[in-house]
């Protein structure tokens, strides 16, 4: 499904105005529900994962490409690469497929943090491109989200200086969900992609509940300084899988290719391939995580705890106690929730899930909560 497909299929069931409409789900998408009500061992809300993934057409492409598993997987990635290119619109030179969207940012951070680069992001946010930077040597200037637990782009602007390479935006922002008001970050790309590489981390992009959200790789189209990195990791279900992709102006991407450490797998990209296809799952995965996102809502709500409206497939709210002691709490009840996020010692990260391990999860914050 295209971006703009997309679009008009969010503002055509209403999921911008927080509706379900459960009686429009793809039947062979509902069926992708039968074996995920079972809460045998802990209730996994703390990564971020599709639990309704990979989709039975792409389990299906899974197993019968066991038989190329014995094949390095060059030959098969162009096809892929070809698929992602027309997707997004851009040239098959501008694509770096990577063994997750997480290798691409790693990938990033050694090429601009080497020899003492300086990158700039925001405070709390994710964190592989950062920390990998850091460990080649990269100076790290981390800037505190604004009030509204937004990256401040003014703060991080002033950061800039000469020495600066490369400043990472993620967005929707994870761990809190929020995004940045589409005028402003495009300003801020072009009043700095002269000055450092701009990079748009965009892995939630697809639960953005804002119609006709742009993704940067608007710009990458325009020539202009910016990476973008996405993944099969959430909406299609492939986190296991290990797959995503870059997209850069093509002396940007070969400059990535050359640092890519870990290619992907045969079994990955064929999965990629046929989830690229399956709008029904697609469709309804979206709608599934809204789902679950109204509930958490209203969970929080009942309990009086202030957290942040989603652009993602999580919440982050507000617990008002040391957030170890709650993970250790909320484990106790069978239920696992994100790590801790610096220096919001008191926020949670719940994902959404199957409503079964969301109301599980309802269920154990209020006794935690108590």
């Amino acid at each position: 499904m295209n971006n703009l497909d997309r679009r008009r299929w969010l503002k055509t069931i209403g999921l911008t105005s927080g509706l379900t409409l459960m009686g429009g789900l793809p039947a062979v998408a509902w069926e992708q529900t039968e074996a995920k009500t079972s809460l045998a061992g802990p209730v996994r809300l703390s990564s971020n994962e599709n639990p309704f993934g990979p989709s039975k057409r792409v389990r299906s492409v899974i197993s019968n490409s066991f038989d190329i598993a014995c094949r390095y997987p060059f030959q098969y990635l162009t096809q892929l690469v070809t698929e992602i290119a027309e997707k997004e619109g851009v040239s098959r030179d501008c694509v770096v497929v990577t063994g997750g969207s997480t290798e691409g940012l790693k990938a990033t951070g050694l090429v601009y943090g080497l020899e003492g680069g300086e990158v700039i992001a925001a405070d709390p946010t994710f964190q592989s491109l950062l920390t990998y930077a850091e460990n080649f040597g990269a100076y790290v200037h981390r800037v505190p989200l604004n009030e509204r637990m937004e990256h401040d782009l003014e703060a991080m602007a002033r950061r800039v200086t000469s020495k600066t390479r490369l400043i990472f935006l993620c967005n929707p922002n994870n761990p809190t969900g929020t995004l940045l008001n589409r005028d402003n970050l495009k300003d801020f790309c072009l009043s700095h992609e002269d000055k450092a590489v701009i990079f748009s981390d965009e892995a939630y992009y697809d639960f953005i509940m804002e119609p006709d959200y742009p993704s940067m790789v608007e710009l990458v189209k325009e020539g202009r300084n910016v990476i973008v990195s996405k993944t099969f990791s959430k909406v299609y279900g492939l986190a296991g899988m290990r797959i995503g992709y870059l997209i850069a102006r093509p002396d940007i991407a070969d400059r990535l290719k050359n640092a890519v450490m870990a290619n992907t797998n045969v079994l990955a990209i064929e999965a990629a391939r046929e989830a690229l296809k399956d709008d029904d799952f697609y469709k309804f995965s979206l709608q599934m995580n809204a789902e679950a996102k109204q509930y958490i809502y209203k969970t929080l709500d009942d309990l009086d705890l202030r957290y942040i409206p989603s652009h993602t497939n999580f919440v982050f709210f507000k617990t008002g106690r040391q957030i170890r002691d709650v993970i250790s709490e909320m484990q106790k009840e069978n239920v696992l929730i994100g790590r801790p996020f610096p220096p919001m010692f008191e926020w949670a990260r719940i994902s959404t899930g199957t409503m079964d391990e969301v109301k599980a999860f309802a269920t154990a914050l209020r006794k935690v909560m108590a």
